[in-house]
Formats: C-alpha cells, sequence, structure tokens
C-alpha cells in the first residue's frame, strides 16, 4: 500500500461522506424551496410516463443488488445455501437487466430532454453535469459486471470491494482489501462517491425525501357534501354579492328608469 492508497480508499470515503452529510443539511436549510426535481410532466408526458418508471424502479433494483453484493457478507449467502455459481448467475442475469432497463431509462429521459423545446429551456448546467456522472457510473457499474462474470483473472470483489465498503462504517478502513480490487471496480467506486459528492447539490437531493407521511395524512376536504334534499326547497346562496354607495345609487337609477 502506498501513500495514494491510503488517500483514496482510507481518508476519501469519509470526506465523501462528509460532504453527504454537510451538503445536505445545508440544502436543506438553505434552499428548501429548491429541494424538488423541477418536474416538467406539464410540457410533455407521452416519453416521461415510459421513461420515468423505467429508471426509478430500475434504479431501485441496482440498489438492491449493491445491498446484496457489498453488505451481506459471502459467508452468509453460502450458508443459506446460495453457491458461488448461483450468485454470479444471479448477478448476471437480475443485474444486467437492472442496469440496461435504468440506462434505458435515463437515455430516454436525456432524449426528452434535449427534443422537447420547453424541457430543454428549462435544463440547467447543473442538470447537464448530473446526467453525465448518472450515465458514467451506469456505465462503470455494468462493465463491472460482466467483467466480474466472464474474467476469472479479476480478483472476486464479494473478497475485495465488499470488506472495504463495510469496514468504512465501523472506521476501520481495510484499505488493503480494496487495493487488491480490479480496476474497473476502482474506476466504478472511484466514480459513485463522485456521484455521491455532487449528490446534495443537484436535483438528485429529492431521493433523500421519502413521502411517508402521506400515508398518514388526514384527508384535505375540498368541498363538503350537501346532505340536504334537493327538489323544491331552494338552494341557499353562500355568498352574497358585497355592493358601494355609488353602485347602489346607479343600480336605483336604472330600475327607474325602467319603470317609466
Amino acid at each position: 500500500m502506498g501513500v495514494g492508497d491510503i488517500l483514496l480508499w482510507g481518508v476519501l470515503p469519509y470526506v465523501v461522506l462528509a460532504v453527504v452529510i454537510g451538503g445536505t443539511v445545508w440544502r436543506y436549510r438553505y434552499d428548501q424551496f429548491g429541494w424538488t426535481t423541477r418536474s416538467s410532466q406539464l410540457y410533455e408526458s407521452r416519453i416521461l410516463r415510459i421513461a420515468s418508471p423505467l429508471f426509478h424502479f430500475g434504479i431501485l433494483a441496482v440498489l438492491a443488488g449493491h445491498v446484496m453484493g457489498l453488505i451481506i457478507p459471502k459467508t452468509w449467502t453460502e450458508a443459506v445455501g446460495v453457491t458461488e455459481g448461483m450468485y454470479h448467475f444471479l448477478a448476471l442475469s437480475i443485474g444486467l437487466v437492472a442496469g440496461v432497463g435504468t440506462l434505458l431509462g435515463i437515455i430516454m429521459l436525456i432524449w426528452r430532454r434535449r427534443t422537447t423545446g420547453p424541457v430543454f429551456m428549462a435544463t440547467t448546467k447543473n442538470d447537464k453535469f448530473m446526467y453525465v456522472m448518472l450515465v458514467a457510473a451506469l456505465l462503470t457499474g455494468l462493465g463491472t459486471t460482466l467483467i466480474s462474470v466472464f474474467d476469472h483473472s479479476v480478483p472476486d470483489y464479494r473478497q475485495t470491494v465488499s470488506p472495504w465498503f463495510r469496514s468504512i462504517w465501523i472506521l476501520q478502513p481495510d484499505v488493503a482489501a480494496m487495493t487488491a480490487a480490479g480496476i474497473s471496480f476502482k474506476v466504478h467506486a472511484l466514480w459513485a462517491m463522485g456521484l455521491f459528492a455532487v449528490w446534495p447539490f443537484t436535483r438528485l437531493v429529492h431521493a433523500f425525501t421519502a413521502p411517508v407521511h402521506y400515508l398518514f395524512r388526514p384527508y384535505i376536504v375540498y368541498r363538503s357534501r350537501d346532505h340536504r334534499s334537493t327538489g323544491s326547497v331552494p338552494v341557499r346562496r353562500g355568498w352574497d354579492p358585497v355592493g358601494t354607495q355609488d353602485r347602489d345609487r346607479s343600480a336605483h337609477r336604472n330600475r327607474a328608469g325602467t319603470r317609466r
């Protein structure tokens, strides 16, 4: 291990964590009105109706795959009967489907944003930078999945990247484990840390806000239902016009002129 390895895999993760936490707190305190995706559904909904669910459900599946690969130790999956061959088959099949679906969804979103005039005009430089970071993270992730399955000379990431990732959270970074990982995994890890570092300062910050309170929020009554019977009973108006003296005089003169 050299100084560079220690800085990259022992120091940089905590710098990124500090930026993510500090940036999120800052964004929440000083830019709550900007804590939004700035929806553009009003401008175009046909492509968005397909691309948005494809991207969001795909990214959730990708996240679930990362949880299984990085957080769950290899010994645990083997203890429940998941062999190495079964695990790699699942990683290749489900991981590729989720990754390709997510990539296709974000490509459709970028195409929509570029070809729809009002949506493109509402696109900022920050949004363009965010899309570059997202697409690159997805491409490097798909690349590592293919390499880990077909290139048997690459060290198993469940013995290199996974122990390093878990060691970060117990404040004992296993730099040696990450140093032994393949180059593709190192590139993907560095790009992922860069993505998380800019996360609080882009529209991606909305992912930290889950609308759980909607499940417990009381109903909002916009118009109460009138249970009185209809028919010949006159309906009482809920408002009366507010008149002024000049209007009252004008109305009186008009009525007088009509009688004459």
